[in-house]
């Protein structure tokens, strides 16, 4: 879908109304025609289209903060903030001018099973918070800088400067305590490597389904964590020794990784990794190499199982577009292809989004783009709905059943969505889902505020 143009002047009339009656009737008329846009493009093709300007709604906002703060003061009921929702629907494109200053990413988010969510406030490379919300308000999480699920859904890792706990269930025992890499694993003996001198910046902490090993994406290496030690996945210790053998100073062989990747199947024996200069590379649960698919875009980006554990995705990217493969698990002993590869076991299942984050529900998977848009296909790559949040989407966690969606951006937005719920007049998308509640974590508050 094409970007919407810039906002347009105020208009007087509307001046004359209330600022929350302005409010919910600009959201709702540019809602309803940016749906009646997709929906003509569709139907009758984009070339005869102009897309709808978005209203002028930056006077309002002054009014808006003021009402928003008032619905999160203490002593205020769930029917009064439910009010303030009605009054000042959801919306991303009236925020625009305050991302700037306040906006900021949220590296990760989980729904627990009690209803209640985890996210760190922050990406990886900051400082950064973790938070636990639920129904009473939003509470840090003292200890912990990072954390990360099984595909099972069981074992929790918990990471600060001392290393990785794996507990059994969020809040249960410890199972296992893993150290974190020097930073040498892999790398070929006899240089002058230096090891690490902080702890790698975890991207993702994915405990295996038993709970006895992590697998650790990072900017400064993928690594799988055991009680015996750490072992580098990537880069690989042939790349380094061919950049040795070329002559390459050891000081100037760069470590690092962009776009570093990694998940784990939901039985625990297969590992899926990549980072931008690489294929997408699969590997058993004895890390031996099994696949390595070549993308559908420039640089790998993203990897995800569905629900059932015998298919996979793989996005590639470039600029803020990119193309999304599904794999068979059935298919993947021996599979090597390379880019662009026209096999027919990698089925192109979704063209144009950039994935940062994703997961997947009974037959489907629900990705989220660079442009601020989930988006759900079948894993034959039917279409199947799109839903407007705002900002790259930077994480999503599913609830078991599958009825509940939790998605953060880099707008400093939490979004908890009730799929299948039906779709409110202010939402642009084409699927039937409603958002119940959105937290702001924005730079300069002294506290996050529910909407």
């Amino acid at each position: 879908m094409k970007r919407v143009c810039s906002n347009k002047e105020p208009d007087p009339l509307m001046d004359q109304q209330p600022p929350q009656q302005q409010w919910q009737q600009a959201v709702t008329a540019y809602a309803q025609a940016v749906n009646d846009y997709v929906a003509q493009g569709r139907t009758q093709g984009w070339d005869h289209l102009e897309a709808p300007q978005a209203p002028a709604t930056e006077h309002l906002l002054e009014a808006w903060l003021a009402a928003l703060q008032e619905a999160n003061r203490p002593g205020v009921d769930e029917q009064q903030r439910q009010a303030f929702r009605e009054a000042w629907p959801p919306a991303h494109q009236p925020l625009v001018p305050l991302l700037d200053e306040h906006g900021q990413g949220i590296s990760n988010v989980l729904l627990l099973e009690d209803g209640s969510l985890l996210a760190r406030i922050g990406m990886p490379h900051e400082k950064g918070q973790v938070v636990r919300i639920d129904c009473h308000g939003v509470t840090p999480v003292i200890g912990i800088d990072h954390f990360g699920r099984c595909p099972a859904r069981r074992y929790f890792a918990l990471a600060n400067a001392e290393g990785v706990r794996v507990t059994d269930g969020w809040g249960g025992p410890q199972v296992l305590r893993l150290a974190w890499p020097t930073g040498l694993e892999g790398l070929p003996a006899g240089y002058p490597f230096e090891p690490f001198d902080l702890p790698p910046t975890p991207s993702a902490l994915i405990p295996f389904p038993d709970g006895q090993r992590v697998l650790l994406v990072s900017a400064e290496g993928i690594f799988l964590l055991a009680c015996h030690g750490a072992t580098r996945l990537l880069p690989h210790q042939a790349r380094v020794l061919d950049e040795l053998d070329e002559g390459t100073d050891p000081d100037d062989i760069s470590l690092g990784l962009s776009m570093e990747h990694g998940a784990v199947s939901v039985d625990g024996r297969l590992i899926v990794i990549g980072e931008q200069g690489s294929r997408h590379l699969v590997l058993d649960d004895q890390l031996r190499p099994m696949a390595a698919i070549g993308p559908a875009s420039e640089y790998p980006h993203f990897a995800l199982f569905n629900r059932t554990g015998d298919q996979l995705i793989l996005n590639a990217c470039h600029f803020y577009s990119g193309a999304t493969l599904a794999v068979r698990v059935a298919d993947l002993p021996g599979l090597d292809t390379d880019y662009y590869s026209q096999d027919p076991r990698t089925l192109l299942v979704q063209d144009g989004a950039r994935v940062y984050a994703g997961v997947a529900r009974d037959g489907e998977y629900i990705v989220g783009d660079a442009y601020g848009y989930l988006r759900a296909f079948g894993e034959d790559g039917l279409e199947h709905w799109q839903h407007y949040l705002g900002s790259t989407i930077s994480a999503l966690d599913i609830s078991t059943d599958g009825r509940t969606l939790v998605a953060a951006s880099h707008a400093g937005f939490v979004s908890v969505i009730a799929l299948d719920s039906g779709r409110p007049a202010w939402q642009i998308g084409t699927g039937a889902h409603g958002e119940v509640r959105r937290w702001l974590f924005w730079k300069g508050w002294d506290r996050a505020l529910a909407w």
